[in-house]
């Protein structure tokens, strides 16, 4: 005869800690990224416009460059 455990979440339910957990990580993951672009802008913004030129790039951009998801 089989039995059954009864008293488990079903496969994938999130519980109250589980979305806790999902928003202290979104809210991490949105602080790396913020982190992320601020340094990426300010190692942009120490170029020289022959270097950004260089790179293809001109001083317009830097803030499209940085932006999450970048220039595409």
């Amino acid at each position: 005869m089989a039995a059954f455990d009864t008293t488990r979440t079903t496969y994938g339910a999130t519980g109250l800690f589980g979305r806790i957990g999902a928003a202290l990580n979104t809210l991490i993951g949105a602080a790396v990224a913020w982190n992320d672009a601020r340094v990426t802008r300010n190692a942009l913004a120490k170029l020289t416009d022959r270097e950004l030129e260089d790179i293809g790039l001109v001083r317009g951009d830097i803030d499209d460059v940085a932006a999450p998801g970048g220039l595409r």
